[in-house]
């Protein structure tokens, strides 16, 4: 599972979100402006599941199950 980094150009102040590993130490391109000056964003912690469907989450333990 790889999670999604939000980052700002630094330039612009166009801000996009990246799927990437942890740790990788890729360079990314502002899809706004092409620049190259990019600010990793400090955002919440998501586990994947709306407060709709935890409702649910009891009688199902992978959180995936459909509601009725």
């Amino acid at each position: 599972m790889m999670p999604i980094f939000e980052y700002k150009c630094n330039k612009c102040g166009h801000e996009m979100e990246f799927l990437e590993k942890g740790n990788s130490k890729k360079k990314h391109v502002c899809k706004k402006c092409g620049g190259s000056d990019m600010k990793k964003l400090f955002s919440g912690f998501s586990v994947g599941r709306s407060d709709s469907t935890s409702q649910g989450a009891d009688s199902c333990p992978t959180g995936t199950c459909p509601l009725s």
